[in-house]
């Protein structure tokens, strides 16, 4: 991912960031507790019980309900936490964002939300990034997305007040079009501000 001049001012999701996006959020600001338990699994395989644990904690409960939403500071306080404890293993801090985006999207596609998406998809990309703002909107309570083509086979998706680091939902849309047969998948991300982002897709 490229870092200009207002990604190194608003950070590329370190520690103090992630805490600047933690205090922007409000109690109805909310995510699937899918996403959570996504982190516990890369971190219980990448860190071991011990990390899971220590993560686990950052979440204010005991029990996680995949379907149920939650609020997003109790994540952002638990992906910063596994960020730090594991970046050394997975190519620095936004390696750990990349891969628990990647995650992410393999639970939301096994969810009966993602089943949907990808029957809408019909194995189409350019029908499956309309059929995604929809698929975000059923996985997170917060923000505005929109897609603007630049071609037969790239677009824009743009994101405007989403709470996660733009690394994290390169994460995402790379495995997403992947998982509709797009060949040659590139990704760029680029943070506008702190919870504002656009992503240039291309594939063949």
């Amino acid at each position: 991912m490229h870092v200009g001049p207002l990604e190194r001012a608003v950070g590329g999701g370190s520690g103090w960031e992630m805490e600047l996006r933690r205090l922007a959020a409000s109690e109805q600001d909310t995510a699937r507790g899918m996403f959570f338990l996504g982190v516990l699994d890369v971190v219980g395989f990448v860190g071991g019980d011990a990390v899971a644990e220590r993560c686990m904690e950052e979440c204010g409960t005991r029990e996680l309900d995949p379907f149920h939403m939650y609020p997003v500071a109790r994540f952002l306080k638990m992906t910063s936490t596994a960020a730090r404890l594991l970046w050394p293993q997975l190519d620095g801090w936004e390696g750990v964002l990349r891969r628990m985006g990647t995650q992410a999207t393999v639970d939301y596609l096994a969810s009966m939300f993602g089943r949907e998406l990808m029957q809408a998809a019909a194995g189409n990309p350019r029908r499956l990034l309309p059929h995604l703002i929809e698929g975000y909107r059923a996985a997170v309570s917060y923000g505005e997305r929109h897609v603007e083509w630049t071609g037969d086979r790239s677009a824009r998706f743009v994101m405007r007040r989403d709470f996660m680091p733009a690394a994290y939902h390169e994460g995402v849309l790379q495995g997403v079009l992947e998982a509709v047969g797009a060949r040659d998948v590139s990704v760029h991300g680029r943070q506008l501000a702190l919870l504002d982002s656009e992503y240039d897709l291309s594939w063949s």
